[in-house]
């Protein structure tokens, strides 16, 4: 893990220790710590702008909400991973994960024949 990945863990843990734990602030600094652990550019990016209040993790929320909020079906919201990401690069101005990766990706595809390598595990 890169400086800049460590920093912006910390910062976010930081911002992250304002707010209720398992709210929804607090669930969007978990899915962006997922972000800067996989992506050492993106986590650059996260680093600098959660220094402007305007880029807060209170603030990331408020965009998300926004789609659960204009998807809303009676009283239920929900807004599904791949588009809780989406919403968040655009924020930040990360750049698009590629098509068919998803956020916090790592673990190999499944095999032809419903079986995973394991050995694709180790190494």
């Amino acid at each position: 893990m890169t400086t800049q990945q460590t920093a912006a863990l910390d910062k976010l843990r930081e911002q992250q220790s304002g707010v209720r734990e398992h709210t929804a602030p607090w669930m969007v600094a978990q899915q962006l710590m997922d972000i800067c652990r996989h992506d050492p550019a993106s986590a650059e990016l996260i680093l600098q702008d959660l220094d402007r209040p305007a880029m807060s993790i209170v603030e990331a929320e408020k965009k998300v909400k926004a789609y659960a909020d204009a998807h809303k079906n009676g009283s239920f919201a929900c807004v599904p991973p791949d588009e809780s990401d989406r919403i968040l690069r655009e924020f930040y101005g990360l750049p698009a994960m590629e098509s068919g990766e998803q956020a916090g990706q790592g673990a190999p595809e499944e095999q032809a024949g419903g079986f995973l390598d394991l050995m694709d595990f180790l190494g």
